[in-house]
């Protein structure tokens, strides 16, 4: 069944009237809200609720999922330690989703557990949850943690949350429990900047309308200097919804204490014929389903892989092809990914046949079946490839590595008869001597031995 719905939700623990003794009155909306959002999930009735919060033992590179049959935690570090809450554990969905990591080479798992009691940012949803769920029991959850990696791979954390629970015909909630900005207001906990405010109205335009590929055009920059602490949460929360039309609405926003509190709720109503945000942000394509709004370059792409692997042939270039592709020369790389990771890489440096078309058609096939990494592409992971492809421009000498953009420019090494290559604007490359030392590992040339240094631009289509 997969995902059923979702909600954002703070987690002030002064919202809990033991602990806010009377100040939880000036945030009345949001206490209403919560309440509100928890009887939309009770209602639903899902097998598993999944909670990620922002309070769980966090690391750098690594997602850390709560291990165990259950969990406990109070409210005593906020003066009100008869308040108590107890939560089921999910384990079968926990080694499922962490048997999917391993699968898809992710970051994620139990190893890591510092303290076992739940965090309050865990426990203020589970506190209004068990008040919708009055007496009935409240269903197992599965507590997972943010890290310090990049957004992508929080909204890739939500894909892969989703397929375990389409895996295992689960009907799963998810709550992403974040605040908003903690810089609001002068006298507030971290003082004010004017990101704050900005970065309060922007993330709830966002959620208001569902339109979670914009989560990824937050820098990292800006959610640091508004003093946030939910956007990932609020990432990996989109990506359970990743392919799908979401029915969004926000009830309530209050920032009183100068920190934000947002609330929202989250519907998934169909299977959507759009191209997912991940793709979206990343220069990738669609499903074999979902064609609409692909340039020729990479339906040709899509036709070599999935001709290749159905057939074993390559396929044959389609009549209606633009005069470039067939009359211009040049290197071509084709990329397959994955649920957002990559599973092949190919391209040539300089040409190697008639044409780009050409190029693109052999390239595919490599891509697919001869990259050394990776096993041959299976029929039954064409619907969820996505595919880039990036027509290189002519190599140009330089002379210094200063004539290098990690961000426009590819790079080329060479040393002899050994050359490296390594493409602009790549994942986890962010400076110029990362991009050099990859590109020389490629070619197997020492770090103490001279190159020759080429640059380069691609047009990247996706």
């Amino acid at each position: 069944m997969a995902i059923i719905n979702g909600i954002m939700v703070p987690h002030p623990p002064l919202i809990i009237p033991q602990v806010g003794r009377g100040e939880e009155t000036a945030i009345a909306q949001t206490t209403s809200a919560y309440r509100r959002a928890a009887r939309f999930v009770s209602d639903a009735r899902p097998d598993v609720i999944i909670v990620v919060t922002a309070h769980s033992v966090m690391y750098s590179d690594w997602f850390h999922i709560s291990p165990g049959a259950s969990a406990k935690g109070n409210f005593a570090r906020f003066r009100a330690g008869n308040v108590r809450i107890d939560v089921r554990y999910d384990h079968e969905f926990v080694r499922a989703l962490c048997e999917a990591a391993i699968v898809e080479r992710f970051p994620a798992g139990t190893k890591g557990e510092v303290c076992a009691e739940l965090d309050h940012a865990t426990m203020i949803p589970a506190y209004f949850l068990r008040e919708a769920y009055a007496e009935d029991t409240l269903p197992p959850i599965v507590r997972i943690g943010l890290s310090g990696l990049d957004l992508r791979r929080h909204y890739k954390l939500g894909i892969l949350i989703r397929d375990t629970a389409n895996a295992l015909g689960r009907r799963a909630c998810i709550v992403a429990s974040g605040d908003l900005s903690h810089r609001l207001k002068a006298d507030g906990p971290y003082g004010f900047n004017k990101n704050g405010p900005e970065y309060d109205r922007r993330i709830m335009d966002v959620m208001s309308r569902g339109a979670f590929g914009e989560l990824l055009d937050f820098s990292e920059e800006f959610c640091s200097s508004a003093g946030e602490c939910g956007h990932r949460a609020f990432t990996v929360l989109a990506g359970c919804f990743d392919g799908l039309s979401v029915e969004a609405k926000a009830l309530s926003y209050e920032g009183p204490f100068g920190v934000g509190y947002g609330v929202c709720l989250f519907k998934p109503l169909r299977k959507d014929a759009t191209r997912n945000f991940l793709a979206n942000n990343r220069g990738g394509s669609y499903s074999s389903s979902d064609k609409e709004g692909e340039d020729a370059y990479v339906r040709l792409a899509r036709l070599a892989v999935e001709t290749y692997v159905k057939t074993g042939h390559e396929a044959t270039l389609p009549e209606e092809l633009d005069c470039d592709m067939l009359n211009r020369r040049a290197g071509v790389f084709v990329s397959l990914h994955k649920n957002g990771q990559l599973r092949g890489c190919i391209g040539t440096i300089s040409p190697a046949t008639s044409s780009i078309a050409r190029e693109i058609l052999q390239n595919g096939v490599s891509a697919c079946s001869g990259d050394p990494r990776f096993s041959p592409v299976s029929p039954e992971e064409l619907p969820f490839l996505e595919y880039g492809v990036d027509v290189l421009g002519e190599a140009e000498d330089i002379d210094s590595k200063d004539k290098l953009d990690v961000k426009r420019y590819g790079v080329i090494v060479s040393n002899g008869f050994r050359r490296g290559l390594l493409l602009p604007d790549l994942d986890g490359v962010s400076s110029v001597d990362e991009q050099i030392s990859i590109a020389r590992r490629k070619a197997g040339i020492r770090a103490d031995e001279p190159v020759k240094l080429q640059r380069f631009e691609v047009v990247r289509h996706g």
